[in-house]
């Protein structure tokens, strides 16, 4: 761990935390609406997601078993809201069967697995990339792993921070390797990124209001 890097990351964290307060992610009822939401929300915003959400639990069917008894283009109609609706509804379906196939659809089987287990079997299923299976794993699972999104690159990027690989792994690891491995810091700091980018450090930002601008190179170019 490089401790001034730690101390950097930290002290983001505490602004953000001050200045939006707890954010108390994610925003669902139960596990598995966890892991739908974290599908649907691919390339959509959270709003049209929650119709989707609410559109499946209408029906009865936000569920594994509820998912595999649809037809895909039943399914498709339900998250019609979130977009790239005819996708997403194979994106379940694959889920749901693999799901049912490998754990009977049993949540605390399934989170029984270490991270890095986990991740790589949840990597494997049709239509879960990086960024969905760390969202299932820190929110649905409650395990140590720091979910890198769009907002949290830019943000990331604009104070300076930047990774040498800036892939997804490597920005990741700015995280996991300057920080301790505790899934409620994890959930809160990626939950906080994700509120700044949308209010502050947008792809036009708002510096003038920007609790980081401070120490911010972009804020003081």
């Amino acid at each position: 761990m490089d401790q001034e890097i730690s101390g950097v990351l930290l002290k983001i964290y505490e602004r953000l935390l001050e200045k939006y307060g707890p954010q108390r992610w994610w925003p669902a009822e139960e596990r598995f609406e966890v892991i739908v939401g974290a599908i649907l929300t691919q390339s959509a915003a959270w709003t049209n997601v929650e119709k989707a959400l609410n559109n499946l639990k209408a029906a009865g069917k936000l569920s594994p078993g509820g998912l595999r008894s649809l037809s895909e283009a039943e399914l498709a109609a339900l998250v019609r809201p979130s977009g790239y609706y005819n996708v997403k509804a194979r994106k379940l379906r694959a889920f749901a069967r693999w799901f049912g196939r490998e754990y009977d659809d049993n949540l605390d089987r399934l989170f029984d697995n270490d991270v890095q287990p986990l991740r790589r079997q949840l990597l494997a299923v049709y239509g879960i990339g990086e960024e969905t299976a760390d969202s299932i794993i820190l929110y649905a699972g409650n395990k140590p792993v720091f979910v890198i999104d769009a907002y949290t690159r830019r943000i990331v990027d604009r104070l300076g921070l930047t990774p040498p690989d800036r892939s997804y792994a490597g920005y990741q690891r700015l995280f996991t390797s300057d920080l301790p491995p505790d899934a409620k810091l994890f959930n809160e700091y990626h939950a906080l990124l994700v509120r700044h980018g949308k209010e502050t450090c947008r792809k036009r930002p708002r510096c003038e209001s920007c609790s980081l601008a401070p120490s911010c190179p972009c804020a003081n170019a």
